[in-house]
């Protein structure tokens, strides 16, 4: 995990709600200042590695998003409080903020993919005592964030121990149902643009997977398209439709299929 930044701005205890703290670090993938929101479940103890969950958000969002549009800390709560699943740490970083969405994906003279895999982790590391190197790391997202969960899971195999993602984008170029911005800015490489690909070139190595839509959501025909591609393939992995669209009442309700998800798979040592 890298952990050394120019500079670490956390949120006073006193004033912190809700076992969410709030981080701003300087950022040398991005060049600039970047937040995330941390959330540290009741019973998460030093030396006991608790497991991180890296949470993305969708275009337009933010590092609040989960929280504060789709109340994940209350869900995660519960579900430790019930015994559900085990005490955790959900990390919940900006995308960067370029334009409407960073896509998760290196461009512009900024590394938005470096920032998640390498310096969210190591920004959580530099401001939790609890973790330690045999925390095992998860990823999932929704919309942008579902595309880049998995793309990100698929292409650093031995980074996470389990995938998910929520009304994925399936390819790059379905961004353009979403952001104002011309695609052809972001000037990313081909192999970067098929979740399909991306799955299939790693497909040896691929952690746990999982990913749902809403019948009712617009890429709901993509995400079919990608879960039959991959059986056709012999790619495990779990695929599920539920009712609902592409809103945050749909991910409110489904984020607690991916922490039981990874409840599922365990907490033990990772190569983060």
């Amino acid at each position: 995990m890298q952990k050394h930044f120019h500079t670490i701005e956390v949120s006073d205890p006193r004033f912190e709600r809700e076992h969410l703290r709030h981080v701003t670090v300087k950022s040398p993938a991005l060049r600039a200042r970047a937040d995330l929101t941390v959330f540290v479940s009741p019973g998460v103890e030093a030396g006991q590695n608790p497991p991180i969950v890296i949470l993305l958000h969708g275009v337009y969002g933010s590092h609040w998003a989960w929280t504060l549009k789709g109340g994940v800390h209350r869900t995660a709560l519960r579900l430790v409080e019930e015994g559900s699943i085990a005490p955790l740490i959900l990390a919940m970083p900006s995308d960067g903020l370029w334009g409407d969405g960073s896509g998760y994906l290196p461009h512009s003279g900024q590394d938005f993919e470096r920032w998640i895999v390498a310096e969210v982790p190591g920004a959580v590391a530099a401001v939790l005592g609890q973790i330690t190197p045999g925390s095992a790391l998860f990823i999932a997202g929704l919309s942008m964030g579902g595309f880049a969960a998995l793309r990100l899971g698929a292409k650093y195999p031995l980074l996470f121990r389990g995938v998910s993602g929520h009304s994925s984008i399936t390819h790059f170029d379905q961004m353009g149902q979403f952001v104002e911005e011309d695609l052809n800015l972001y000037d990313i490489p081909e192999e970067d643009e098929s979740l399909l690909e991306a799955l299939l070139k790693n497909r040896d190595k691929l952690p746990p997977l999982r990913f749902d839509c809403g019948i009712d959501d617009p890429l709901i025909e993509h995400n079919r398209e990608l879960h039959r591609r991959l059986e056709t393939e012999g790619v495990p992995h779990v695929y599920q439709e539920f009712p609902g669209s592409h809103e945050w009442p749909y991910w409110e309700e489904h984020i607690v299929d991916t922490l039981l998800f990874f409840h599922q798979i365990g907490g033990g040592p990772s190569a983060v």
